[in-house]
């Protein structure tokens, strides 16, 4: 059988990887990478050289050009991902057994919108799960809906899949895909690191990923203040890897305060736009600490054993583990917060980890 896989980021391309390879492998399936959004985009780090590298071949490339970062922007190029996709949907769409979606984000969601009137056969994996602080909890459900079969990460999540649906029958618990990868990836050592970054994680490192807040986005402006303010004073004492938010609105606020923070300590801030999945677990698990709003603070960290500071409302909603520390956009108790967890070890396991997730999936599909 022919299965498509949509990718429309560096995010949900690290979370599919170990599944991409268990489809490549199968003899009875044709894999059909379906490669659009920031993959695309030089500005977010070009990350479909990261899918070529990995050896995968990718059939259709769907581009569509990021002219900005304001609510129109984002609107704008979500009504042309859906022009695009009807075009593609069209064409193609008949040829698939399953088409694999993942997420919430809004381009995901555009090119599931733009299927919908062909009645094609979407897979929706990490559906139910809760985010207030985003509009990607609205994406996320939009695309359980549009979806005749989901997998979930949690119980909990396939309750909140009924809720959304009225019904949970094509639903199933398998836990997090990427925790699969943790155990099969060969992480960099601190050496070769290194020498690939420039970045020596024997120093007391703090990782930190923070995206914009979709919903309230007017307050972006006061929480980039923030994040500018706490991150500058972390400096004087720890080495901070921040990764580049993804394209949402005002998510441009956030790279100014991040390349004026570079410029003001240059040896203790490191910016990165593309770290790819290996290098980026190889930082969380030799980090003494992380701080932002990204799913992979809530559902990786964890397994590295990572306490997590996470700021504001955008993961609100999503089930945690006590490693992960919930705290608003406020300087004085970000940095009470890292004097008190910094370098300590979280040993209570992974509440997302259930262990051969892409398996049960292929499975299934099967």
């Amino acid at each position: 059988m022919k299965i498509a896989v949509l990718s429309s980021s560096r995010a949900d391309y690290g979370i599919y990887l170990p599944l991409l390879k268990l489809i490549k492998e199968s003899s009875n399936i044709e894999l059909e990478l379906i490669v659009f959004g920031t993959h695309l985009s030089k500005k977010h780090g070009y990350t479909v050289k990261n899918i070529i590298d990995d050896g995968f071949e990718i059939q259709h490339q769907i581009e569509v050009e990021f002219n900005g970062d304001s609510p129109k922007d984002i609107s704008d190029h979500f009504g042309e991902t859906i022009i695009k996709f009807s075009a593609f949907w069209q064409k193609y769409g008949n040829q698939f057994k399953w088409i694999l979606t993942l997420g919430d984000r809004f381009e995901m969601a555009a090119a599931v919108a733009a299927g919908i009137p062909f009645n094609l056969p979407f897979v929706h994996i990490h559906s139910g799960e809760t985010t207030l602080g985003a509009t990607d909890n609205i994406y996320r459900h939009f695309i359980t809906l549009a979806s005749c079969k989901q997998f979930v990460s949690l119980e909990d999540y396939k309750q909140k899949v009924k809720e959304i649906l009225g019904q949970n029958n094509n639903c199933e618990v398998v836990g997090a895909l990427s925790l699969d990868n943790l155990n099969q990836m060969n992480l960099l050592s601190k050496d070769e690191f290194k020498q690939k970054w420039d970045i020596d994680l024997n120093l007391k490192t703090i990782l930190i990923t923070v995206h914009p807040e979709t919903v309230e986005f007017q307050e972006n402006i006061k929480y980039a203040e923030v994040c500018f303010d706490t991150f500058k004073e972390l400096a004087d004492e720890y080495q901070l890897v921040i990764t580049m938010p993804n394209a949402d609105t005002f998510g441009n606020i956030y790279r100014e305060v991040y390349n004026q923070l570079k410029a003001l300590v240059p040896k203790k801030v490191f910016l990165i736009e593309n770290f790819g999945t290996l290098s980026y677990f190889t930082a969380m698990k030799h980090s003494a600490l992380m701080i932002g709003n990204t799913s992979s603070g809530i559902i990786e960290a964890a397994s590295f054993e990572k306490f997590v500071l996470n700021l504001g409302d955008r993961q609100k909603g999503r089930l945690a583990g006590e490693n992960v520390i919930q705290l608003p956009f406020d300087k004085k108790q970000v940095l009470f917060n890292v004097e008190k967890h910094i370098g300590l070890q979280y040993n209570k396991g992974n509440i997302y980890f259930k262990g051969g997730a892409n398996q049960l999936i292929l499975n299934h599909l099967n």
